[in-house]
């Protein structure tokens, strides 16, 4: 199973059901730092006067970057689902594809590609297309995962993580290839379920679900998982 897989994103991404499921968990769960925050912040140190994000999901990301900088925030997704969510946010949100951008050379100083390089199809092409659309010396914010994370619900469930595109390992090496300076910011911490009909839930929300060799098995008390997320800071 590839995450990359064109209808297997779309199919997971046609509703916020799953994506709901797993924010929720996140919210409730964390323990250490938040990694939106810290892509936040990336952004906002940038000074931005237009903001792109693709992939933007249910719009929550883009919605406290206009909340915190003076610019203008554009959204696009593939799904037409997440753009509705998102427009009902007061952001202007589009259906269009990261490697096919319907935007002008130089038209943003700063992108936000959030926890979704990995299920792109093509990533040069989205890379190349993202370095397109940024002004000299524009910024991209881009959020992925490391091959650790949430280990422990997959090794709970006899499913290990798959093989993903773009990582907290390998990212450096294909940002580099379109941008000149990139900055690594990792953010490691946890997510504590309180019992396992959380972890089945947050389970059941993903990609993976159908896929699961067992199910999550019962068991008393808490339940710890590390998560292993990066902030790459790209600059033209």
């Amino acid at each position: 199973m590839k995450l990359n897989d064109p209808e297997l994103v779309r199919r997971q991404y046609e509703t916020e059901a799953g994506l709901a499921t797993r924010r929720d968990a996140q919210n409730r769960f964390l323990e250490g730092e938040n990694a939106f925050d810290v892509a936040l912040a990336a952004v906002v140190e940038a000074h931005p006067r237009r903001v792109l994000e693709v992939g933007c999901g249910m719009g929550q990301l883009a919605q406290r970057v206009a909340a915190s900088v003076d610019a203008e925030v554009v959204a696009t997704d593939l799904s037409s689902r997440m753009v509705e969510l998102t427009r009902a946010r007061g952001i202007g949100a589009s259906v269009a594809d990261v490697q096919d951008l319907p935007f002008a050379d130089g038209e943003f100083d700063c992108a936000v590609a959030g926890w979704m390089l990995y299920h792109v199809p093509d990533l040069d092409r989205a890379l190349a297309e993202l370095c397109r659309v940024l002004e000299d010396s524009g910024r991209l914010v881009a959020v992925t995962i490391g091959e650790e994370h949430m280990a422990e619900v997959w090794e709970l469930v006899g499913n290990p993580p798959r093989e993903r595109p773009f990582t907290r390992e390998n990212g450096d090496e294909h940002l580099r290839r379109y941008f000149p300076r990139v900055e690594r910011r990792d953010v490691d911490a946890a997510l504590v379920f309180p019992d396992a009909e959380a972890v089945r839930a947050y389970v059941e929300s993903t990609y993976f679900a159908h896929a699961l060799t067992s199910p999550v098995p019962d068991f008393d008390g808490s339940f710890r998982s590390r998560t292993r997320t990066t902030v790459f800071v790209a600059e033209r």
